[in-house]
Protein backbone atom coordinates (compact mmCIF):
# COMPACT_ATOMS: atom_id res chain seq x y z
CA UNK A 1 0.00 0.00 0.00
CA UNK A 2 1.46 3.37 -0.99
CA UNK A 3 0.54 6.45 0.69
CA UNK A 4 0.21 10.02 -0.54
CA UNK A 5 2.75 10.68 2.00
CA UNK A 6 5.23 8.66 0.27
CA UNK A 7 5.14 10.32 -3.05
CA UNK A 8 4.07 14.15 -1.83
CA UNK A 9 3.88 16.89 0.51
CA UNK A 10 0.79 18.69 -0.41
CA UNK A 11 0.94 22.54 0.46
CA UNK A 12 -1.14 25.23 -0.29
CA UNK A 13 -3.90 26.14 -2.85
CA UNK A 14 -2.59 28.03 -6.17
CA UNK A 15 -5.72 28.43 -8.17
CA UNK A 16 -7.74 30.76 -5.88
CA UNK A 17 -7.49 33.84 -7.98
CA UNK A 18 -9.27 31.84 -11.06
CA UNK A 19 -10.98 28.92 -9.47
CA UNK A 20 -11.75 25.98 -12.21
CA UNK A 21 -14.56 23.75 -12.76
CA UNK A 22 -12.70 20.48 -12.78
CA UNK A 23 -10.33 20.36 -10.03
CA UNK A 24 -8.66 22.24 -7.44
CA UNK A 25 -4.86 22.96 -8.10
CA UNK A 26 -2.19 22.80 -4.97
CA UNK A 27 1.24 23.17 -5.08
CA UNK A 28 3.32 19.83 -3.80
CA UNK A 29 7.07 19.01 -2.84
CA UNK A 30 7.38 15.56 -4.79
CA UNK A 31 9.12 13.60 -2.55
CA UNK A 32 11.38 11.27 -5.32
CA UNK A 33 12.31 14.00 -7.24
CA UNK A 34 12.85 17.05 -4.08
CA UNK A 35 10.93 19.59 -6.66
CA UNK A 36 8.16 21.34 -6.66
CA UNK A 37 5.00 20.15 -9.02
CA UNK A 38 1.30 21.20 -9.59
CA UNK A 39 -0.78 18.97 -7.73
CA UNK A 40 -4.53 18.70 -9.74
CA UNK A 41 -7.15 16.78 -8.18
CA UNK A 42 -10.94 16.47 -8.76
CA UNK A 43 -13.33 18.62 -7.26
CA UNK A 44 -15.01 16.29 -4.61
CA UNK A 45 -18.80 17.69 -5.62
CA UNK A 46 -17.64 15.60 -9.12
CA UNK A 47 -17.76 12.47 -7.35
CA UNK A 48 -20.08 9.68 -8.46
CA UNK A 49 -19.18 6.40 -6.45
CA UNK A 50 -21.34 3.30 -7.18
CA UNK A 51 -21.86 5.57 -10.63
CA UNK A 52 -21.02 5.70 -14.02
CA UNK A 53 -18.09 8.55 -14.04
CA UNK A 54 -18.79 11.97 -14.53
CA UNK A 55 -17.49 13.69 -17.56
CA UNK A 56 -15.25 15.88 -14.83
CA UNK A 57 -13.97 12.60 -13.94
CA UNK A 58 -13.37 11.50 -17.63
CA UNK A 59 -11.22 14.83 -18.54
CA UNK A 60 -8.43 13.96 -16.52
CA UNK A 61 -7.88 10.85 -18.61
CA UNK A 62 -8.61 13.12 -21.56
CA UNK A 63 -6.12 15.53 -20.43
CA UNK A 64 -3.45 13.19 -19.76
CA UNK A 65 -3.68 11.14 -22.94
CA UNK A 66 -3.39 14.81 -24.75
CA UNK A 67 -0.48 15.75 -22.49
CA UNK A 68 1.56 12.82 -23.33
CA UNK A 69 0.67 13.07 -26.85
CA UNK A 70 1.95 16.69 -26.99
CA UNK A 71 5.15 15.45 -25.02
CA UNK A 72 8.02 17.52 -26.31
CA UNK A 73 6.17 21.06 -27.02
CA UNK A 74 7.53 23.54 -25.14
CA UNK A 75 4.73 25.36 -24.56
CA UNK A 76 2.57 23.12 -23.64
CA UNK A 77 2.39 22.19 -19.19
CA UNK A 78 4.54 18.54 -18.63
CA UNK A 79 2.73 15.58 -17.64
CA UNK A 80 4.95 14.04 -14.10
CA UNK A 81 2.49 11.72 -13.01
CA UNK A 82 -1.58 10.45 -13.00
CA UNK A 83 -3.10 8.23 -10.78
CA UNK A 84 -5.99 8.02 -7.95
CA UNK A 85 -6.38 9.14 -4.70
CA UNK A 86 -8.23 7.98 -1.93
CA UNK A 87 -9.27 11.08 -0.07
CA UNK A 88 -12.64 13.47 -0.28
CA UNK A 89 -10.93 16.17 1.47
CA UNK A 90 -10.71 18.98 -0.88
CA UNK A 91 -7.00 19.50 0.19
CA UNK A 92 -6.00 15.92 0.63
CA UNK A 93 -3.22 15.58 3.14
CA UNK A 94 -3.49 11.82 3.84
CA UNK A 95 -4.48 8.59 2.22
CA UNK A 96 -3.53 5.97 -0.01
CA UNK A 97 -2.51 6.34 -3.77
CA UNK A 98 -2.38 4.49 -6.83
CA UNK A 99 0.22 6.29 -9.45
CA UNK A 100 0.65 5.17 -13.09
CA UNK A 101 3.56 7.57 -13.24
CA UNK A 102 3.11 8.72 -17.08
CA UNK A 103 1.58 5.73 -18.43
CA UNK A 104 -1.92 7.25 -19.64
CA UNK A 105 -3.11 4.86 -21.66
CA UNK A 106 -3.09 2.24 -18.31
CA UNK A 107 -4.32 5.62 -15.90
CA UNK A 108 -7.54 5.63 -18.45
CA UNK A 109 -8.09 1.82 -18.61
CA UNK A 110 -8.22 2.14 -14.60
CA UNK A 111 -10.64 5.51 -14.47
CA UNK A 112 -14.13 3.41 -14.26
CA UNK A 113 -12.82 1.34 -11.24
CA UNK A 114 -11.44 3.56 -9.16
CA UNK A 115 -14.55 6.00 -9.67
CA UNK A 116 -16.60 3.31 -8.67
CA UNK A 117 -14.78 2.93 -5.47
CA UNK A 118 -15.03 6.84 -4.68
CA UNK A 119 -11.36 7.77 -5.35
CA UNK A 120 -10.54 10.77 -7.17
CA UNK A 121 -7.99 11.55 -10.55
CA UNK A 122 -5.30 13.51 -10.15
CA UNK A 123 -2.40 14.52 -11.90
CA UNK A 124 1.00 15.57 -11.16
CA UNK A 125 1.86 18.62 -13.35
CA UNK A 126 4.90 21.22 -14.19
CA UNK A 127 4.84 23.34 -11.26
CA UNK A 128 4.47 27.28 -13.06
CA UNK A 129 4.61 30.18 -10.37
CA UNK A 130 1.69 32.46 -10.49
CA UNK A 131 4.00 35.71 -11.01
CA UNK A 132 3.38 34.53 -14.76
CA UNK A 133 -0.38 33.87 -15.02
CA UNK A 134 -1.17 36.93 -17.53
CA UNK A 135 -4.63 36.88 -16.10
CA UNK A 136 -3.22 37.42 -12.71
CA UNK A 137 -1.52 39.78 -13.73
CA UNK A 138 -3.42 41.95 -16.35
CA UNK A 139 -6.13 42.55 -13.23
CA UNK A 140 -4.79 45.71 -11.72
CA UNK A 141 -4.98 46.48 -8.05
CA UNK A 142 -6.50 49.73 -9.40
CA UNK A 143 -9.61 50.51 -10.51
CA UNK A 144 -9.42 52.06 -14.38
CA UNK A 145 -5.87 50.85 -14.79
CA UNK A 146 -5.92 48.50 -18.00
CA UNK A 147 -2.84 46.53 -18.68
CA UNK A 148 -1.86 45.39 -22.09
CA UNK A 149 1.50 43.50 -22.91
CA UNK A 150 3.73 45.43 -25.50
CA UNK A 151 3.54 44.57 -29.29
CA UNK A 152 6.66 43.28 -28.82
CA UNK A 153 6.07 40.67 -26.64
CA UNK A 154 2.95 39.93 -27.84
CA UNK A 155 3.74 39.02 -31.00
CA UNK A 156 6.23 36.53 -29.83
CA UNK A 157 3.60 34.99 -27.55
CA UNK A 158 0.81 35.34 -30.29
CA UNK A 159 3.97 33.56 -32.39
CA UNK A 160 4.35 30.64 -30.09
CA UNK A 161 0.91 30.18 -29.60
CA UNK A 162 0.15 29.65 -33.27
CA UNK A 163 3.15 26.89 -33.85
CA UNK A 164 1.52 24.80 -30.26
CA UNK A 165 -1.47 24.54 -32.86
CA UNK A 166 0.19 24.11 -36.05
CA UNK A 167 1.83 21.21 -34.07
CA UNK A 168 -1.31 20.08 -32.73
CA UNK A 169 -3.55 20.11 -35.37
CA UNK A 170 -1.10 18.12 -37.28
CA UNK A 171 -2.19 15.37 -34.64
CA UNK A 172 -5.95 16.60 -34.81
CA UNK A 173 -6.14 18.03 -31.54
CA UNK A 174 -7.87 21.26 -30.73
CA UNK A 175 -7.31 22.93 -27.37
CA UNK A 176 -10.43 25.30 -27.93
CA UNK A 177 -10.05 26.67 -23.99
CA UNK A 178 -8.99 29.71 -24.92
CA UNK A 179 -8.62 32.28 -21.40
CA UNK A 180 -5.96 34.24 -20.24
CA UNK A 181 -6.60 32.34 -16.89
CA UNK A 182 -4.24 29.07 -19.10
CA UNK A 183 -1.37 31.73 -20.44
CA UNK A 184 1.54 32.25 -18.46
CA UNK A 185 4.30 34.10 -19.77
CA UNK A 186 7.38 35.52 -18.72
CA UNK A 187 8.30 37.81 -21.17
CA UNK A 188 10.32 35.50 -23.62
CA UNK A 189 8.36 31.81 -23.18
CA UNK A 190 5.03 30.92 -23.20
CA UNK A 191 3.32 28.13 -21.13
CA UNK A 192 -0.23 26.78 -21.66
CA UNK A 193 -2.51 24.94 -19.28
CA UNK A 194 -5.64 22.93 -18.70
CA UNK A 195 -6.00 20.74 -21.18
CA UNK A 196 -8.99 19.07 -20.27
CA UNK A 197 -11.79 20.65 -22.29
CA UNK A 198 -9.44 20.12 -25.27
CA UNK A 199 -10.02 17.46 -27.62
CA UNK A 200 -8.63 14.43 -30.15
CA UNK A 201 -10.75 14.53 -33.13
CA UNK A 202 -12.27 11.73 -34.97
CA UNK A 203 -14.22 13.28 -37.30
CA UNK A 204 -13.93 13.55 -41.40
CA UNK A 205 -11.46 15.61 -42.80
CA UNK A 206 -14.58 18.47 -43.66
CA UNK A 207 -15.47 18.20 -40.02
CA UNK A 208 -12.00 18.60 -38.57
CA UNK A 209 -11.43 21.82 -40.55
CA UNK A 210 -14.56 23.40 -39.28
CA UNK A 211 -13.36 22.91 -35.39
CA UNK A 212 -9.75 23.76 -36.77
CA UNK A 213 -11.42 27.41 -37.51
CA UNK A 214 -13.01 27.35 -34.32
CA UNK A 215 -9.92 26.92 -32.38
CA UNK A 216 -8.18 29.53 -34.75
CA UNK A 217 -11.14 31.65 -33.91
CA UNK A 218 -10.79 31.40 -30.24
CA UNK A 219 -7.50 31.99 -29.73
CA UNK A 220 -7.96 35.60 -31.78
CA UNK A 221 -10.94 36.34 -29.63
CA UNK A 222 -10.33 34.95 -26.08
CA UNK A 223 -6.81 35.44 -26.13
CA UNK A 224 -4.77 37.51 -28.20
CA UNK A 225 -7.25 40.21 -28.41
CA UNK A 226 -6.83 40.38 -24.56
CA UNK A 227 -3.16 40.39 -24.50
CA UNK A 228 -3.33 43.53 -27.40
CA UNK A 229 -5.97 45.36 -25.62
CA UNK A 230 -6.64 44.58 -22.42
CA UNK A 231 -10.33 44.46 -22.21
CA UNK A 232 -12.23 41.13 -22.62
CA UNK A 233 -13.92 40.11 -25.95
CA UNK A 234 -17.37 40.43 -24.07
CA UNK A 235 -16.65 44.26 -24.05
CA UNK A 236 -16.09 44.16 -19.97
CA UNK A 237 -12.72 44.43 -17.55
CA UNK A 238 -11.22 41.01 -17.10
CA UNK A 239 -12.52 38.44 -15.29
CA UNK A 240 -13.09 34.96 -14.99
CA UNK A 241 -14.58 32.33 -17.48
CA UNK A 242 -16.67 29.60 -17.10
CA UNK A 243 -14.89 26.18 -17.82
CA UNK A 244 -17.69 23.72 -17.70
CA UNK A 245 -17.68 21.51 -21.47
CA UNK A 246 -20.80 23.09 -22.85
CA UNK A 247 -19.57 26.51 -22.25
CA UNK A 248 -16.21 25.93 -23.73
CA UNK A 249 -17.92 25.37 -26.67
CA UNK A 250 -20.41 28.26 -26.27
CA UNK A 251 -18.31 30.86 -24.79
CA UNK A 252 -17.36 32.98 -28.10
CA UNK A 253 -19.51 31.61 -30.38
CA UNK A 254 -21.54 35.18 -30.83
CA UNK A 255 -18.13 36.93 -31.47
CA UNK A 256 -17.31 37.72 -35.25
CA UNK A 257 -15.90 41.13 -34.76
CA UNK A 258 -13.49 43.17 -32.52
CA UNK A 259 -13.47 46.59 -31.53
CA UNK A 260 -10.28 47.92 -31.16
CA UNK A 261 -11.56 51.58 -30.56
CA UNK A 262 -9.65 51.75 -27.00
CA UNK A 263 -6.45 50.77 -28.34
CA UNK A 264 -6.89 53.02 -31.72
CA UNK A 265 -2.93 52.56 -31.90
CA UNK A 266 -2.77 48.85 -32.36
CA UNK A 267 -0.68 47.71 -35.59
CA UNK A 268 -3.86 48.36 -38.36
CA UNK A 269 -2.25 44.84 -39.90
CA UNK A 270 -2.66 43.50 -36.21
CA UNK A 271 -6.22 44.42 -36.09
CA UNK A 272 -7.26 43.39 -39.75
CA UNK A 273 -5.37 39.82 -38.83
CA UNK A 274 -7.36 39.28 -35.26
CA UNK A 275 -10.28 40.59 -37.00
CA UNK A 276 -9.90 37.88 -39.78
CA UNK A 277 -9.78 35.20 -37.04
CA UNK A 278 -13.11 36.27 -35.15
CA UNK A 279 -14.76 35.74 -38.12
CA UNK A 280 -13.97 32.27 -38.71
CA UNK A 281 -11.77 33.21 -41.99
CA UNK A 282 -8.43 31.54 -41.15
CA UNK A 283 -8.48 28.54 -42.04
CA UNK A 284 -5.57 26.65 -40.74
CA UNK A 285 -2.93 27.66 -38.19
CA UNK A 286 -0.37 27.98 -41.04
CA UNK A 287 -2.63 31.15 -42.14
CA UNK A 288 -2.28 32.47 -38.50
CA UNK A 289 1.42 32.32 -38.81
CA UNK A 290 2.17 33.80 -41.97
CA UNK A 291 -0.28 36.69 -40.73
CA UNK A 292 1.13 36.88 -37.87
CA UNK A 293 4.41 36.70 -39.14
CA UNK A 294 3.88 39.52 -41.69
CA UNK A 295 3.04 41.81 -38.62
CA UNK A 296 6.04 40.74 -37.00
CA UNK A 297 8.05 42.04 -39.80
CA UNK A 298 6.48 45.55 -39.95
CA UNK A 299 7.72 45.42 -35.99
CA UNK A 300 11.35 44.92 -37.22
CA UNK A 301 11.79 40.97 -36.83
CA UNK A 302 13.74 38.92 -39.13
CA UNK A 303 12.62 36.03 -41.34
CA UNK A 304 14.14 33.69 -43.72
CA UNK A 305 13.73 34.85 -47.35
CA UNK A 306 12.28 38.04 -45.82
CA UNK A 307 13.07 41.72 -46.17
CA UNK A 308 12.98 43.80 -42.98
CA UNK A 309 13.25 47.55 -43.31
CA UNK A 310 17.29 47.57 -41.53
CA UNK A 311 15.80 50.76 -39.29
CA UNK A 312 13.05 48.40 -37.78
CA UNK A 313 15.12 46.30 -37.48
CA UNK A 314 17.31 48.34 -35.50
CA UNK A 315 14.40 50.54 -33.47
CA UNK A 316 13.50 46.77 -32.37
CA UNK A 317 16.61 45.92 -30.74
CA UNK A 318 16.16 48.76 -28.57
CA UNK A 319 13.00 47.64 -27.83
CA UNK A 320 13.94 44.52 -26.52
CA UNK A 321 16.72 45.86 -24.47
CA UNK A 322 14.39 48.71 -23.34
CA UNK A 323 11.65 45.73 -22.38
CA UNK A 324 14.24 44.22 -20.66
CA UNK A 325 15.53 46.99 -18.46
CA UNK A 326 11.69 47.37 -17.47
CA UNK A 327 11.24 43.96 -16.47
CA UNK A 328 14.36 43.64 -14.38
CA UNK A 329 13.36 47.32 -13.27
CA UNK A 330 9.65 46.28 -12.00
CA UNK A 331 11.38 43.19 -10.28
CA UNK A 332 13.65 45.30 -8.11
CA UNK A 333 10.65 47.67 -7.36
CA UNK A 334 8.40 44.59 -6.47
CA UNK A 335 11.58 43.05 -4.52
CA UNK A 336 11.84 46.27 -2.57
CA UNK A 337 8.24 46.96 -1.42
CA UNK A 338 7.98 43.40 0.03
CA UNK A 339 11.25 44.16 2.37
CA UNK A 340 10.04 47.42 3.48
CA UNK A 341 6.51 45.07 4.57
CA UNK A 342 8.38 42.03 6.13
CA UNK A 343 10.53 44.62 8.31
CA UNK A 344 7.37 46.64 9.11
CA UNK A 345 5.94 43.57 11.17
CA UNK A 346 9.02 43.00 12.47
CA UNK A 347 8.27 42.52 16.55
CA UNK A 348 9.91 45.53 18.62
CA UNK A 349 10.27 48.13 16.29
CA UNK A 350 8.19 51.85 16.79
CA UNK A 351 5.26 52.67 15.66
CA UNK A 352 6.58 55.33 14.01
CA UNK A 353 9.01 53.46 12.19
CA UNK A 354 6.56 51.12 11.01
CA UNK A 355 4.34 53.78 9.75
CA UNK A 356 7.14 55.03 7.89
CA UNK A 357 8.09 51.85 5.96
CA UNK A 358 4.17 51.21 5.39
CA UNK A 359 4.18 54.30 3.45
CA UNK A 360 7.32 53.69 1.29
CA UNK A 361 5.83 50.14 0.75
CA UNK A 362 2.56 51.90 -0.22
CA UNK A 363 4.18 54.08 -2.90
CA UNK A 364 5.77 51.50 -4.51
CA UNK A 365 2.77 49.72 -4.38
CA UNK A 366 0.82 52.92 -6.58
CA UNK A 367 4.10 53.04 -8.76
CA UNK A 368 3.56 48.97 -9.73
CA UNK A 369 -0.06 49.70 -10.03
CA UNK A 370 0.84 51.94 -13.35
CA UNK A 371 3.42 49.16 -14.25
CA UNK A 372 4.38 49.39 -18.12
CA UNK A 373 4.11 45.54 -18.41
CA UNK A 374 1.91 43.13 -17.16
Amino acid sequence: MTRLTDLYRIENFIDTFALGHYARVLSAQDKISGGTIAFKVLRTEHLAPNDDPTWETRAFGNEADLLVKLHGISQVIRLLDCGYLDSDSEAPASGEIVSFGKDAPAFNRELRAYSEKGWRPYLALEYVPRSRSLFYLMRPDKQGVRLRLPSEEGLALAIQFSDVLRQAHKQNIVYLDHKLEHVYWDGAALTIIDWNSSRLLNGSDKENEQVFRQDIHNLCVGILYSIFTGMSPQKTALRPQPGSQSEVEQRYKEITALDFGIEPALSKALQELLQEGAAMNLNTADDLAYGLREVAIKHGWDFPSAYTVPADREARAQIETALARVRSGETQLREARDLFMDVAIVDGISDDLAAELRRIAKRLGDMLNYRVIP
